[in-house]
């Protein structure tokens, strides 16, 4: 299994939330994950940041924020130049699949969670 580095944009330290799940199940099937959402926080062993860093190396951004919410950090995600983005449901967003198209950035309209279960990651 090849370790995918994600970037999981929306993250939550709320157990009910799923990107709190996606976290914790990235983790438990070996994947570097590095997280950002409203508050510091730790999930796991990933510490939640609040800031834009620059990470490199970004294979997947998946996103746990709804449309209105992504449209700040647009340039942001392109800039990570990430392999794929993954659309998790109620995130679907054809203004920012069009943006990442035209970077040749593949968008999946998928869960996260079920990928990993499915070993489709």
């Amino acid at each position: 299994m090849s370790q995918k580095k994600t970037l999981v944009l929306g993250a939550s330290d709320n157990p009910s939330r799923y990107s709190y799940l996606a976290v914790q199940r990235l983790r438990s099937h070996g994947h570097p994950v590095l997280a950002i959402g409203r508050k510091a926080t730790v999930v796991a062993d990933v510490t939640v940041e609040t800031a834009k860093h620059k990470y490199a190396d970004i294979d997947t951004v998946t996103l746990y924020l709804n449309p209105q919410h992504q449209r700040e950090y647009y340039d942001y995600i392109l800039s990570l130049s990430p392999k794929r983005i993954i659309f998790n449901p109620g995130t679907e967003n054809d203004e920012l699949a069009a943006l990442a198209a035209e970077k040749n950035i593949q968008t999946i309209e998928a869960c996260t969670l079920v990928m990993l279960s499915t070993n489709q990651y």
